[in-house]
């Protein structure tokens, strides 16, 4: 069985209805605003089939793991579990959630109860002649209201639909958050390990120069060097300690980062510092990023702030045209509480109300126009977004490709100096050669060593890098259409 109004409520709601559709056409002026950007779609960027292959990691959701180091699948776990700006995001879509069930509220039938108990003195030179006029008496009111806005012109369906673009933002917001983090915790744990094999390189230095020591002094003793050469020989370990005592120094601060980053003070307190060495590559295949736009959360995000704004445009598009709403009520009014109840005391009515606005002076179309603007502007967000995640790719493959050159490079570059140190120690140790020569070749040979460390660490950084902006392994939910490659420009198309 099909509810229908009664005919005294149908015809009144008819004939409003009707009316309020003839002054529609000449009210609902809404000037010219328009949106004036557009969205850049993935052909505009160069992400086509027929550019060149590049090569990056096939992103796994929890790409880390590709590292083989339990400790750093730990902190990411913890840290995905315990950080407080990851905890914030997940609250900012908690209300953006609860945001969709506000509007969502708003298109539907409301009751409510109402108790109205007031003690009232009337005037005596009002429009209530004696005796009720100049007494005070007790009025009471108990009844039930109830309202429904009918949504001809989807004023409450569009503000759903705003309501659901900002929560599906939020949730891409929240797992950018979630990638973004992940790739800190490597990251600072990745500089965690240069620092450690800086250590190892540092303490290989000093024993170095102590063996060195012992080697001029005893030739000085022989008479066969001077002090000078013991004083040079003498002055390096000092250096040595200072360096040591530096990095230390930043394996603290490294190590405080990465607390932070977990969410829990000491968390690295118990763990064995990492090593380069035992860090596994990620490995990389040959494929071309063409699907960027739709990999990326924050990209996602940028995209549905587009829907939520040209959503918002057509709400304050609909503010031009009537509000027609369903009223009733039914209760019990009486003068005198204890008439409040009693036979004689009900009340009843039902019937539409229409509101049609008329003169705002000029309210509605300023705020089209900055409903516009803000499109506009989530529009050119969306852009930037896009053109700086194309960007960051493109940055993290010419600088994966550049290091792997480089360390090929370095590793000529540290065999011949580690030969020519070797050569210049015999030759000193043999009377053949001064000690400025093993200062030089040592001098080198130091320097290569720390390259060797810091272009390691570059390289999975770089890898870490890669990972996250090809977007982390994220991926969109099913039931959403935040692929902003497959729909870029139907906002733009929709609103002209």
């Amino acid at each position: 069985m099909t509810a229908s109004l009664p005919d005294f409520a149908r015809r009144p709601l008819t004939a409003l209805a009707a009316a309020a559709a003839l002054l529609v056409a000449g009210c609902a002026d809404m000037g010219h605003n328009a949106s004036q950007a557009s969205l850049r779609d993935a052909a505009s960027l160069g992400l086509t089939s027929e550019a060149a292959a590049m090569a990056v990691p096939s992103v796994d959701s929890q790409w880390w793991l590709g590292f083989g180091d339990a400790q750093l699948d730990g902190l990411v776990a913890q840290a995905l579990r315990g950080n407080p700006n990851l905890q914030v995001a997940r609250a900012r879509l908690d209300k953006a959630r609860s945001a969709v069930g506000v509007a969502d509220a708003a298109g539907k039938p409301h009751l409510d109860g109402q108790l109205d108990l007031t003690r009232q003195k009337f005037s005596a030179n009002g429009i209530y002649p004696a005796p009720l006029g100049g007494s005070i008496r007790n009025l009471g009111t108990l009844q039930l209201n109830a309202g429904w806005e009918l949504d001809f012109f989807g004023k409450n369906r569009t503000a759903v639909e705003s309501a659901i673009g900002t929560s599906n933002a939020a949730a891409a917001e929240a797992e950018a958050a979630r990638v973004l983090l992940a790739s800190n915790v490597a990251r600072a744990y990745v500089q965690w390990a240069r620092l450690d094999d800086q250590l190892a390189v540092a303490g290989r230095t000093l024993s170095q120069r102590e063996e060195t020591l012992r080697l001029v002094r005893d030739r000085v003793s022989a008479g066969l060097d001077t002090r000078l050469e013991q004083f040079q020989s003498e002055g390096g370990l000092p250096q040595a300690r200072q360096q040591i005592e530096a990095l230390n120094e930043q394996v603290a601060i490294a190590r405080n980062a990465l607390d932070a980053l977990v969410g829990q003070p000491g968390a690295t307190h118990s763990l064995a510092a990492p090593k380069l060495g035992n860090l596994r590559p990620i490995a990389l295949q040959p494929t071309l990023p063409a699907d960027l736009l739709g990999r990326r959360a924050d990209i996602a995000a940028a995209r549905w702030r587009v829907e939520a704004a040209s959503s918002d445009v057509a709400n304050a598009k609909t503010q031009f045209y009537p509000n027609i709403n369903l009223v009733a009520f039914a209760g019990f009014s009486a003068i005198g509480f204890g008439q409040l109840t009693k036979a004689g005391s009900e009340q009843w009515g039902v019937g539409p109300a229409v509101r049609l606005p008329i003169f705002e002076a000029g309210r509605l179309r300023a705020n089209l126009r900055g409903k516009t603007a803000d499109l506009d502007a989530a529009i050119e967000s969306y852009n930037a977004t896009v053109l700086d995640a194309v960007r960051d790719v493109a940055d993290q493959v010419a600088s994966a490709q550049s290091i792997a050159r480089q360390q090929a490079e370095q590793a000529a570059s540290q065999r011949a100096a580690e030969s020519a140190y070797d050569i210049a120690v015999q030759r000193y140790g043999a009377g053949l050669g001064n000690y400025l020569n093993v200062l030089a070749a040592e001098t080198t040979v130091l320097a290569e060593r720390r390259q060797a460390v810091d272009l390691a660490a570059r390289a999975f950084e770089t890898q870490v890098g890669l990972a996250r902006a090809l977007g982390g392994g994220w991926q969109p939910p099913s039931d959403t259409t935040a692929t902003a490659s497959a729909d870029a420009g139907k906002t733009a198309a929709r609103h002209p």
